[in-house]
């Protein structure tokens, strides 16, 4: 909430939307890890670590972030961790419900516009050219921009495009995420 600056509503989309996408990602991961594929395992766990950071989630983003590495490795090595991480996961799906339950369905049926003019403060404006600059080259780190800068950024493009833009990044296809964030600035 402070990173919101007490924008509840926000904070309470961006719960709403954790809750519909990412209950099932230490189950996603499992099956990709046990499946033969680590890489997208490694990339489900770090899709949740950015979306459990961005809601405040520790516990989650902590272990995400200590599974993440692991995921190439031997099941030894990832599965206890990975066990973790679903109980954890679990735990938060049960509070966020519990918030969502007590807050009414009502309040989260859209997201709040964005702030008029907060995609002309010099300091947004500087921060979405370094993105589109980032998502243009194809470069990596533009995932990272998005994760440090996850509350600006949803603050300033809307819940829905910011998750747009970032499922977009994290599948790696950054021309839809370069797509999105124009679309939503211009």
């Amino acid at each position: 909430m402070q990173q919101l600056m007490g924008d509840r509503d926000l904070y309470l989309q961006i719960l709403r939307r954790f809750r519909q996408r990412y209950p099932d990602s230490g189950c996603e991961a499992r099956k990709a890890l046990t499946g033969g594929e680590p890489g997208h395992g490694q990339r489900i766990i770090h899709t949740l670590k950015g979306a459990a950071g961005m809601i405040g989630a520790q516990q989650v983003y902590l272990l995400a972030s200590q599974l993440e590495p692991l995921c190439a490795g031997p099941a030894a090595g990832w599965s206890a961790l990975l066990a973790q991480l679903e109980q954890a996961l679990r735990s938060l799906v049960v509070e966020i419900d519990g918030v969502l339950d007590n807050e009414g369905q009502a309040l989260l049926a859209t997201a709040p516009a964005p702030a008029a003019g907060n995609l002309h403060q010099p300091e947004t404006s500087m921060l979405l050219q370094h993105l589109a600059r980032l998502l243009d080259e194809g470069d990596g780190s533009a995932i990272d921009v998005l994760e440090q800068s996850a509350t600006v950024l949803a603050a300033s493009l809307g819940v829905a495009v910011f998750q747009e833009v970032t499922e977009a990044a994290h599948q790696f296809d950054f021309e839809a995420a370069l797509a999105s964030l124009r679309a939503a600035i211009n």
